[in-house]
């Protein structure tokens, strides 16, 4: 009997789609490169439009307000009297589904994850209580990578997102960050020591048993922060301005097949203080700064992973490793004075507490982030990014690398599929079935994803993913929305960031959703607003109303 496949989900953390050099990107990711050369690089991944309802979504093989992320928890906490009571949107991964992870336990597989988790705050929601036996854990959705907090010593009210306190775990204990994390603690290269010691000192039981990894990053997520060194290997590489960037990468992307010759890309979007041909050369030089400093995370993630895939393949493991590399949504656009971080204007604290200038960009004590222009470089040629329901904020790189999976390898695929499709995939190839509407003595749904095994092992019946009579997919976050059949995509984005109006896009034609059909295409419009109420129903969506700013 051959033993069964073990599995390793990678993901990065608000990763734009061209920001790897396998989707054409100047930053150097050799390993990525490699997975993608032995492996498949897809262009039509999907996910939510923000980190945690996209990793609800991975674990539930559902949609994120069915599983308990409907809206962002950061977001529910400051108007707790919407949403309280509503099933959906409990802010944490619910008991309505059954977990990925505790699937896989039962059917026998050691389970062990590394990273954030961002989808519940407390023990009994935490990754010991949802299925892994072996868990390194920042339960909430981004921090300092250096583990420097220096506000936490004053009065500042704050966010998990800016407080580390009482948010780290291992195993069911948790972790107080001043004493139990390592001296020289950088969140991608922690996370990835923490990940291999788990593999290297399995017991000889548990090295009988097939692993499910999650290794889940907080990068290339602000705060803005590598090693000086790894910074230098980019200085002077986007001393163009973003709009360059954006240039060469839609270039890199057509040369490699990415996307079409003709394609017709977005606008860009996002208000900034000063366009890059308004900014002084000081100011220039800082933006230019921020950039190399992402590029360096980025950096800093292939040469992680590197570390896993070579343990991986000193211990004859590799080949029967299903590895799966994504992002959790579009790279993030925001201006961060624009988000509730620290319930007061950021920048007061940020000025008060860190170094933003120029040459200590990336250094623990900096607090930086990049702000639209150099997202929509890397979402182009589509419309938006984070936080939008346009294909800017959920088209995502995916690469697979699995030898047993008869597609040729290099391949390039641009079939439509969503992180919802992770979750039956993975239970397909253990042939581990889901245990349907009862799991653990509680009920569940039933998964909305489909297995990716038929297409990708090339079987004859199975030309595309999703047929596209049934494959009607929703999206809503921050009251924007969008509904898809097939290629044809209806969006509404509410003033002042979008029109205000439902909008229909053919994307086969237009990947950049450039062209507004509605008007052209009724009787498509009117059948996908219907669509679109049928997913309100089936997932149980709330809408309270537009919300495109912070929380006042």
């Amino acid at each position: 009997m051959s033993r069964k496949p073990n599995f390793l989900i990678v993901v990065a953390d608000d990763l734009g789609f061209s920001d790897t050099s396998p989707y054409g990107s100047e930053i150097a990711t050799p390993t990525l490169d490699r997975l993608a050369r032995e492996g498949f690089t897809m262009t039509g991944f999907h996910t939510a439009s923000a980190c945690s309802p996209t990793r609800s979504m991975l674990f539930s093989g559902t949609d994120n307000h069915i599983a308990g992320l409907g809206q962002m928890a950061e977001y529910m906490r400051s108007r707790p009297e919407l949403y309280k009571d509503r099933p959906g949107y409990e802010g944490y991964l619910n008991w309505r589904v059954a977990a990925l992870s505790e699937i896989l336990q039962d059917a026998g597989y050691l389970t062990i994850m590394s990273g954030k988790w961002h989808l519940g705050l407390k023990k009994e929601l935490a990754p010991c209580s949802r299925g892994f036996s072996k868990a390194f854990t920042y339960l909430a959705g981004a921090g300092n990578h250096y583990n420097n907090e220096p506000q936490l010593d004053d009065t500042v009210p704050h966010l998990p997102s800016v407080w580390g306190d009482g948010l780290w775990m291992e195993g069911d204990n948790f972790l107080d960050r001043h004493k139990d994390l390592p001296k020289d603690f950088y969140s991608t290269k922690s996370f990835t020591d923490k990940f291999i010691d788990y593999l290297e000192n399995r017991s000889e039981k548990e090295r009988e048993q097939p692993f499910f990894g999650y290794l889940a990053y907080t990068a290339p997520h602000w705060p803005l922060q590598a090693p000086k060194d790894e910074i230098a290997k980019y200085h002077g590489r986007y001393n163009d301005g973003p709009e360059a960037l954006r240039l060469k990468r839609l270039h890199s992307l057509i040369q490699r097949g990415l996307v079409p010759s003709d394609v017709k890309a977005a606008e860009v979007v996002g208000k900034m203080p000063k366009e890059w041909d308004e900014m002084d050369d000081a100011e220039r030089a800082q933006s230019a700064r921020r950039m190399e400093t992402y590029a360096a995370m980025v950096d800093l993630i292939d040469q992680n992973l590197a570390r896993v895939v070579s343990h991986l393949e000193a211990t004859g493991e590799l080949d029967n490793t299903f590895i799966l590399f994504m992002s959790d949504n579009g790279a993030e656009g925001q201006l961060l004075e624009a988000l509730p971080i620290m319930r007061q204007n950021p920048l007061v604290t940020i000025q008060r507490f860190y170094d933003n200038s120029t040459e200590n960009i990336g250094n623990a004590n900096s607090f930086v982030w990049y702000g639209p222009r150099w997202a929509c470089a890397a979402t182009a040629p589509s419309r938006g990014y984070k936080a939008w329901t346009t294909e800017g904020g959920i088209r995502c790189p995916c690469i697979i690398r699995y030898p047993k999976l008869q597609r040729s390898a290099g391949a390039i695929t641009h079939e439509f599929c969503t992180v919802m499709d992770i979750l039956p995939t993975l239970l397909d190839l253990a042939e581990v079935p889901h245990p349907g509407k009862s799991f653990r003595g509680r009920d569940v749904v039933l998964p909305r994803g489909k297995s990716w095994v038929p297409y990708l092992s090339n079987s004859a019946d199975a030309a595309v993913i999703h047929e596209e009579e049934s494959s009607i997919t929703g999206w809503e976050l921050f009251g924007r929305r969008a509904i898809r059949k097939g290629n044809w995509k209806a969006v509404f984005i509410p003033a002042p960031m979008g029109p205000d109006e439902w909008e229909l896009f053919n994307l086969e034609a237009d990947l950049g959703e450039t062209t507004n059909l509605a008007k052209d295409q009724p009787k498509i419009l009117e059948e996908l607003l219907a669509r679109y109420d049928e997913y309100t129903e089936e997932a149980g969506l709330y809408d309270p109303g537009t919300f495109v700013g912070p929380a006042k």
